[in-house]
Order: structure tokens, then C-alpha cells, then sequence
């Protein structure tokens, strides 16, 4: 290879780093790498975006990030086009799912907001929490605090396609972690003979 040809692959996987998951956030208040892939990467420097297509999926520490496709749009520097800075936005179409050891969420569409933090799914969002379950048309979910909303656009008593949440309060397994079981008892050593 010459360096004109060396040179230019170089540039296009700094290019490539500098649109990637790198600075995406997906578990909350983790410093762990995120970790993209798919089973294509097509990253446009001039507007600072890459779209993850074909079974994608960003993984930070135990939070999953799961979609048909994922598209990272990083904040332009300076309106120069090809200066990409940090992550603005992230985008996931099509069979979303975002899962934390306590919980799975489902929907078509998400999309996260750097700039306030906020994670939005939409499209037949549900959310599992152990045996609980619930249902709605727009899940809003601030990520460093973990405040959510869940919506839908059927208002009043007895009309179809409401917010919907199944609970079972006697579970002992519910909740942020599942507790580790009792140590076990270790039997004292049978006396010799």
C-alpha cells in the first residue's frame, strides 16, 4: 500500500471513531466503553452521523441497547462539516429493546437526547420488571434519575388503549436487584472413627 491509500484509511477510521457509540451513554452513570455492532456501519463525516443497520446492538457494562438499526448523530464543530464532536442524539428503529439487569423495555422507536438526558420509546412500549408488566403508546424515562412517564392517547374512565400495569406486591423477587440467597449451612465433619 502507498501512503496516500494508507493514509486514507486512517483518516476514515478516525472519522469513524469520532461518530461512533464511543461517547454514547447507555448505561446510566457508567464509564464503561460502549460497545456497537451490526452487521453494517455506514458513517457520514459531513454530518457527523453513522447508522448501525442489520440486528444492532450497544452494550455498556450490564444495559443493552437492541434495534433493527441505530444511528449516532455527533454535534458539529464550528458548522464545519466532517469536525464531529460529542454525541447528540441516538436514534433505534424497529424491534427496540433496552434491557438493565432489573428490567426490559420494548418499543418500535427510541430516541435519546444528550443534551437533557432523556430516553423516549414509542410504539407499543412495554416495560418488565420481574412478573410485572407495563403498558402504554410513549415511554419517557430521564436517564441519570430514572424518572419516567408512560403515555398513551386514549384519555377516560373505560376506554380502550389506556396506560395499563399489571403489579404483584407479594413477590419477594421484585424490585432494583434480586437478593443473593441465604448462605448455606456447612455441615460440621463427622467425627473419625
Amino acid at each position: 500500500m502507498n501512503r496516500l491509500t494508507i493514509w486514507g484509511l486512517t483518516s476514515c477510521l478516525v472519522s469513524l471513531m469520532a461518530v461512533s457509540g464511543a461517547q454514547a451513554q447507555i448505561a446510566a452513570s457508567s464509564d464503561a466503553p460502549v460497545d456497537v455492532t451490526a452487521d453494517r456501519l455506514e458513517a457520514m463525516n459531513q454530518n457527523c452521523s453513522a447508522v448501525w443497520s442489520g440486528s444492532a446492538e450497544a452494550v455498556q457494562d450490564q444495559s443493552r441497547l437492541r434495534a433493527n438499526t441505530i444511528t449516532l448523530y455527533n454535534q458539529i464543530i464550528g458548522g464545519k462539516a466532517g469536525n464531529c464532536g460529542v454525541l447528540e442524539r441516538m436514534e433505534a428503529v424497529g424491534e427496540v429493546f433496552y434491557v438493565t439487569p432489573q428490567q426490559t423495555v420494548r418499543g418500535d422507536s427510541a430516541i435519546y437526547t444528550s443534551s437533557n438526558d432523556i430516553l423516549v420509546m414509542s410504539g407499543q412500549v412495554i416495560v418488565a420488571q420481574g412478573d410485572n408488566v407495563l403498558r402504554g403508546d410513549r415511554l419517557s424515562i430521564v436517564v441519570k434519575t430514572g424518572q419516567a412517564t408512560m403515555e398513551t392517547g386514549s384519555k377516560g374512565r373505560g376506554k380502550p388503549g389506556r396506560v395499563r400495569g399489571v403489579f404483584y406486591p407479594n413477590k419477594a423477587s421484585q424490585g432494583a436487584a434480586v437478593k443473593a440467597p441465604p448462605p448455606r449451612a456447612v455441615p460440621a465433619a463427622a467425627p473419625k472413627p
